[in-house]
């Protein structure tokens, strides 16, 4: 397959605090990746990164070969689209006006409005189930039907890279399986799909690639049944855990072990 995003030596900081730390990665078209790690190990800072949302202090990013920092932000958008861990919109936007901006990338001064458009939006929308709330105003949605709305508008914006920061985080387990199953789905035709997560057991089913990151650094990267270990879980969380194996399909299933009083006080 080929390398849809290559990051290479990347370094970014906030003042004096580095966030990440000489990470190197190749992510491919038609894989789920999925970057876990504990609170403030640098996996939404790396996907603002990716995403040009953070300038890096050193390194680079390069989405099909293209350094997305030499390129206009209007040809970024056209490669790839971020959904950020909390976005925000006027709470009286309908749910139609909030997708249709996800074709804001291939609007112009010579390319207005299209039927192209409009079968974006409506395809985005009948995959994320939100077809039936078009009309609705954003603020008399729940938590979890907004999230599968702002999905929509970034799968509306049909870019070959999808970047998602903990995409399930609001939604009940069903719409959790749901939206995981869509990210697989899209990643076998033939998308980039990159996600945050702290579902490790989520994560190990999902993932084509897991990346694990801790302290700003990448300590273990490849497929979950290779890295996906009880000492990988120790490194990340501090947790003696067993790693089991599905018996449909011996996917990695992580099984936490109880702390004991001590540990606890």
């Amino acid at each position: 397959m080929a390398v849809a995003i290559h990051v290479e030596q990347l370094q970014v900081s906030y003042g004096d605090y580095l966030a990440v730390n000489n990470v190197d990665l190749q992510l491919k078209a038609g894989e789920v990746t999925v970057i876990v790690g504990p609170n403030g190990c640098g996996k939404s800072t790396l996907l603002q990164s990716m995403a040009r949302l953070h300038r890096p202090q050193q390194g680079r990013v390069l989405v099909n070969r293209h350094d997305i920092w030499q390129a206009r932000p209007a040809q970024v958008a056209k490669q790839l689209a971020l959904l950020p861990q909390t976005p925000e919109a006027p709470g009286e936007m309908s749910v139609l006006t909030l997708i249709q901006f996800g074709r804001h990338p291939h609007q112009g001064l010579f390319r207005q409005w299209s039927s192209d458009d409009e079968q974006a939006v409506q395809e985005a929308m009948a995959k994320t189930g939100v077809t039936d709330l078009a009309t609705r105003s954003l603020h008399a949605l729940s938590g979890g039907q907004r999230q599968r709305c702002w999905l929509a508008m970034v799968l509306a914006q049909q870019t070959p890279v999808v970047l998602l920061d903990e995409p399930t985080s609001m939604l009940d387990p069903g719409h959790q399986l749901e939206v995981l199953q869509l990210v697989k789905g899209l990643a076998r035709q033939g998308k980039a799909m990159v996600l945050v997560l702290h579902d490790l057991i989520a994560a190990a089913r999902f993932a084509d690639h897991l990346v694990a990151m801790r302290a700003g650094s990448v300590i273990a990267s490849g497929a979950p049944r290779e890295i996906l270990t009880s000492d990988l879980v120790r490194q990340l969380y501090d947790i003696e855990a067993d790693i089991l194996l599905s018996p449909d399909d011996e996917v990695p299933v992580v099984v936490a072990k109880a702390l004991t009083a001590r540990e606890v006080a």
